[in-house]
């Protein structure tokens, strides 16, 4: 019957897919195979190429589906990285709207040629090619410019991020041939802060990157110029004055993070001088407290995204004026050790009301968060709240479990790593008779020993889910709660009582599954595996670091059933070998195993 279908119709539908899906769909027949190329022309995906002479023959495959948007991985000065780049230069250049050259090594020649190839280009990622400008010459000839200004022409963004050798010099030559720039980041890059320099004076140093240069060039593209990322470079808080003076100059997004000088006085004269800020990252600035959380929800009343993590001096009460951010999306408040929520929920609560937009809430590592202060929010986000991360707060017991489960259906995100309150009873819905259940549950109490509430299940649209180290939860829960067909990440690592049942049975209800995290579930065993893997055909990466019972069979038993998996931890296994891993490797050599630093969780 689909077969029937005209190739139109057959692409919107396999459209609708999520991007593994569709590639499996390509496989089903020539029909299917030419409808899902035409599907996979969408310019939000990003393909990875490495650099090797093995992506010779990819790079002409992509070129049939005009793809758009590509970075290149493992840039070297070797004659295949030269080929590679001639063949993307060819296939690919005039498609190409969003290119990424991260971290690589490459000349300053086979840059040019590669450049002017992309006529189309928007988006541009030099992040950490030192080598392009170590010299300092970059750009040094008028007839290179001319060329690589044509190129460029309708260049938006630029990312110099994390470039130890860029100069006032190489900056000016480089932007100059890109009109247009909206969003640019100079993110670690080492600026040299001179509160004695002379404006008049020579500007274009061939040695430093000056803020005095930064700022000329601010004011120059000040009309056009919306995006900014500073993050790192500690910015002194006249420098961060200077910058919100300029005239002309209306910021929508900036980002400030790590730039430990910045005084509460630079961000009030900030918020009074930028106003249009849509979002602000300050997440890092140590020498902020209450007073830049009040200006900030005083002076940017059209602020959507906030970052303010790891402020050590931020407390409950920088949040009574929140309630003015009417417009905020998203608020990050994670690693702030000395805010438990309290003010945050009535700022956010009734009678002044919640900001009818805000999607995202992060308070991880917020210790001293309160059951009382996450029911108040799960109650008054309810209606829009899609990601919730209460990572490490552990004073939270079943009873804002119970909120999340009554009041937030729309959440697709929820962190609960390190929660070790919370137990089967709180995922199940049952509460003990004495136990102070949130206001107003969805479900009717019954007069029982235990009485039912909503569970977990009620949050069907849930995506990612990560109970990582709330090590009270066994099987009893896990096997009748975790039931999400379309959960594709699922972190259950240092579960101790987790064993083969609960494995299958999250298998089974969870087969939509991409990333999964088991590490140190030592009580799993080959045998679980071999009924779990068949139903986890969509996994991509999976960590099984520390699981002692495991053997080379349950790598098999994955090799067999998980094809697209493209990473696999299987480190501290005591039951597998390393000669059982390469000889995996051999037989998936697309399969990455890798060494495993941190403990579980999802990222």
């Amino acid at each position: 019957m689909a077969e029937s279908l005209p190739p139109e119709m057959l692409s919107y539908i396999l459209s609708f897919l999520p991007l593994s899906d569709q590639k499996e769909a390509s496989l089903v027949n020539q029909a299917w195979y030419y409808a899902a190329q035409s599907a996979l022309q969408e310019t939000d995906v990003r393909y990875i190429i490495p650099v090797a002479y093995a992506s010779l023959t990819s790079i002409k495959s992509l070129s049939r589906r005009q793809v758009s948007c590509v970075s290149l991985t493992s840039m070297d000065s070797s004659s295949d990285t030269s080929n590679v780049l001639q063949s993307i230069s060819y296939f690919l250049g005039p498609h190409l709207h969003s290119l990424s050259l991260r971290g690589g090594t490459l000349t300053e020649a086979s840059f040019i040629e590669l450049i002017t190839s992309c006529p189309r280009l928007q988006v541009l990622d030099l992040s950490g090619c030192n080598s392009l400008f170590m010299s300092g010459m970059l750009l040094d000839q008028p007839e290179t410019v001319q060329q690589v200004r044509e190129a460029l022409a309708n260049l938006q963004e630029l990312n110099l991020a994390n470039l130890r050798c860029l100069a006032d010099a190489s900056f000016n030559r480089l932007s100059g041939c890109a009109p247009r720039l909206e969003r640019l980041s100079l993110a670690h890059c080492h600026i040299t802060f001179d509160p004695h320099h002379n404006l008049s004076a020579q500007r274009a140093s061939s040695a430093i990157l000056s803020f005095h240069n930064i700022l000329y060039f601010l004011k120059e593209r000040a009309s056009h110029l919306v995006a900014l990322d500073l993050r790192g470079t500690n910015l002194p808080p006249t420098a961060l004055q200077a910058l919100g003076q300029v005239v002309g100059l209306h910021l929508q997004e900036l980002t400030l993070r790590g730039c430990r000088d910045i005084s509460t006085e630079a961000v009030a004269a900030l918020c009074h001088q930028q106003q249009g800020l849509t979002s602000l990252d300050l997440s890092g600035c140590s020498e902020l407290a209450d007073g830049a959380l009040l200006a900030v929800s005083q002076g940017l009343r059209g602020l959507r995204h906030l970052r303010m993590e790891k402020l050590q001096r931020l407390t409950d009460a920088g949040f009574t004026a929140l309630h003015w951010l009417r417009e905020l999306r998203s608020l990050d408040v994670a690693e702030c050790c000395l805010v438990s929520g309290r003010e945050l929920a009535k700022a956010l609560g009734f009678p002044k009301g919640p900001p009818p937009h805000l999607t995202s809430l992060r308070l991880a590592y917020c210790s001293l968060l309160k059951d009382k202060s996450v029911i108040s929010l799960a109650q008054g986000l309810g209606s829009s709240l899609k990601v919730l991360d209460l990572s490490s707060c552990v004073s939270l017991t079943n009873s804002s479990l119970l909120a999340i489960s009554a009041s937030l259906p729309q959440l697709t995100v929820l962190h609960l790593a390190w929660c070790k309150e919370i137990t089967d009873s709180g995922l199940l819905g049952l509460v003990d008779p004495g136990e102070k259940l949130p206001p107003e549950p969805l479900a009717p109490s019954q007069e029982t020993p235990k009485q039912l509430t909503p569970s977990l299940l009620m949050l069907r649209a849930l995506q990612e889910l990560d109970l990582t180290a709330c090590s009270k939860l066994t099987d009893t829960s896990l096997a009748q709660v975790l039931k999400f067909p379309s959960l594709k990440r699922l972190s259950l690592s240092l579960l101790l009582e987790l064993t083969d049942t609960g494995l299958v049975a999250v298998a089974r209800g969870c087969p939509s599954l991409e990333h999964l995290a088991l590490s140190h579930c030592s009580r799993l065993s080959d045998r679980g595996w071999v009924q779990a893997a068949n139903f986890w055909k969509r996994l991509q990466h999976l960590n099984l670091s520390s699981c002692n019972q495991l053997t080379e069979q349950t790598l098999v038993t994955i090799g067999k059933a998980c094809r697209q998996l493209t990473v696999l931890d299987v480190s501290m296994c005591q039951g597998i070998s390393m000669a059982a891993v390469r000889h995996f490797q051999a037989q998936l050599p697309h399969v990455t195993c890798v060494q495993s630093r941190f403990v579980g969780g999802l990222t």
